[in-house]
């Protein structure tokens, strides 16, 4: 029994016990919240239904929970339900019912944790976006780590993702780009308003071995080589860099074909139409004030030319044509403005403002003998993606960026996540998978096949503590996919490496029998709750896109 057939058996059962009581049972919240108490010697689970709802049912809360507990403690895979403080209610779980988790576990396997509770959404998650005048800096690298986990905890729970990089090729900062490589060529300095590190020289060198004679063409021929093939070469140079990251894309949306064809021109004038759109000293403003922005923003400015609103505006109606249900944006922490203006603007077409979510992610610092670690190798002062996996190695760049709220900034010190030692947290929870893997590999010569593992056998501490553990990742994960929270996923794991640790560690707990000794049902059921906790490593560590190792 999992936390959540738990639930739904505290529901059912308050249901019924509220008619039998002549009270009406809607008072009930659609979902009842069990957890796990902090003292394990008060029960395997509590919860707080009789309190949230009794005076809503007409009922004292205690007496409630009286009712409750006793309804409970009749019914299948509860051993107890007991009555505490003024309306607690604390439950033992049956050694049956969490024997059932073991094999739910293993009967499910890879799907063990998804769900369909999104099936039927059409989510657009972008991501990373990294304009192709760099190579993609620790900003992006955590939005390359985060928004792939994302994407994957949301496929889980059913929802149709179609993940995609808006690709900034269109603006003044792509004139700068590409000024760069033309001076770098000429062996000229970097403009002052210019991009600089040893990544300009090497495409500038590229574009001119790839083009004999560009430098002698005139000035605006010159350019437009350096710009077109520049940005090519980035582009690349950044997709692959994210491929071997292991973050890969569906779309790659070009801004520049929103102007093109005239998408953007044909978005601003259905909101002047609507009235939503107004001129002000010159400029065209959207009125987004009238539905939440802080401020209304220029749209067209005053020299005619379209601000980068205009293109986000577009790109928000591109994305509802296309059928997406809901539009996730990934933006960094200078991007704050970006939730009222793009709510503002769905409204502004009538559209509904929720079908846009904007997560901000904080900066990241890395750190090397606990000082900030601030050159580049090829980017100057810019560190990179390739910098960090080329400090710590993509396993532990993901983690490290997925494990803390997006909210927060974080700090990656690369002596902590290099040590092979349990106080690093990757290591720690992909040693934990190892460990499962042998002790399933060595069973093979024991005869284990040939005994019939009695899960109701397992009663200790340890074994329910990493059952109970088990039984908890479905909702873990269908958390972290309604909150957009993949960082909730790499907690779990490490309190599940935390719980199978001690257990693997005790000789009490021991799998594979000593000696001589037979294989008895209690060994084979401990061998079949080591194999569920393989399971859900391998699942949980796979939503990260990290890898599961069988050795270390």
């Amino acid at each position: 029994m999992t936390p959540a057939d738990l639930a739904d058996l505290l529901r059912a059962t308050a249901a019924k016990v509220l008619v039998e009581r002549g009270s009406d049972p809607s008072v009930l919240p659609d979902e009842v919240k069990v957890e796990r108490p902090r003292n394990p010697e008060h029960g395997d689970y509590a919860t707080n239904v009789a309190m949230q709802v009794g005076k809503k049912a007409g009922l004292n809360p205690r007496e409630f929970a009286n009712l409750l507990a006793t309804a409970l403690s009749a019914a299948e895979g509860i051993d107890s339900a007991e009555v505490a403080g003024p309306g607690f209610l604390n439950i033992r779980l049956a050694k049956s019912a969490q024997g059932a988790i073991i094999r739910k576990i293993l009967d499910a396997g890879a799907s063990f944790g998804t769900a369909r509770t999104l099936a039927g959404t059409k989510i657009n998650l972008e991501f990373v976006s990294a304009n192709p005048t760099g190579p993609v800096h620790l900003g992006g690298t955590r939005w390359a780590a985060v928004g792939d986990a994302l994407g994957r905890i949301l496929v889980s729970q059913g929802a149709d993702v179609t993940r995609e990089y808006y690709f900034n090729d269109h603006g003044a900062q792509i004139d700068r780009y590409a000024n760069s490589l033309v001076a770098a060529a000429l062996g000229q300095p970097t403009p002052e308003d210019g991009y600089a590190g040893a990544y300009i020289t090497e495409i500038a060198q590229t574009v001119v071995a790839a083009n004999p004679g560009v430098l002698d063409l005139p000035e605006a021929q010159r350019h437009e080589v350096f710009r077109r093939e520049g940005v090519e070469l980035m582009f690349a140079h950044i997709k692959q860099t994210l491929h071997d990251f292991g973050t890969d894309f569906d779309v790659y949306f070009n801004e520049s074909s929103l102007f093109e064809s005239g998408a953007v021109d044909k978005a601003l004038e259905t909101l002047k139409a609507s009235g939503n759109l107004y001129e002000k000293d010159g400029a065209w403003w959207i009125a987004s004030t009238e539905y939440g922005d802080d401020k209304d923003r220029v749209v067209i400015k005053s020299d005619g030319k379209s601000a980068y609103i205009g293109g986000d505006i577009a790109y928000f109606q591109n994305k509802r044509s296309r059928g997406f249900d809901l539009c996730i944006y990934m933006l960094g922490a200078d991007h704050h403005g970006y939730i009222g203006r793009l709510k503002a603007a769905a409204a502004a077409f009538g559209d509904d403002p929720n079908t846009v979510e904007v997560l901000i992610g904080q900066m990241v610092n890395l750190l090397k003998d606990g000082a900030a670690v601030r050159m580049s190798k090829r980017a100057g002062t810019v560190i990179t993606l390739d910098d960090l996996v080329e400090a710590i190695g993509v396993d532990a760049a993901r983690y490290s960026l997925v494990r803390s709220s997006v909210n927060t900034s974080i700090d990656i010190d690369i002596d902590l996540w290099t040590t092979q030692e349990s106080v690093n947290p990757v290591y720690y929870v992909q040693y934990a998978h190892a460990r499962t893997c042998r002790i399933i590999d060595n069973a093979k010569s024991y005869g284990f096949d040939a005994v019939t593992p009695d899960l109701g056998l397992m009663s200790s501490d340890r074994e329910g503590e990493l059952i109970r553990t088990l039984g908890e990742y479905p909702r873990v994960v269908a958390t972290a996919a309604d909150l957009r929270e993949p960082h909730r996923v790499v907690r779990y794991l490490e309190e599940l490496a935390g719980a199978y640790h001690p257990f693997q560690s005790d000789d009490d707990m021991r799998v594979l029998p000593k000696g001589d000794e037979p294989v008895t049902p209690l060994n084979a059921a401990r061998l079949e709750l080591v194999k569920a906790t393989n399971q859900v490593l391998a699942n949980g560590l796979g939503l990260l896109g990290v890898s599961a190792p069988e050795r270390m």
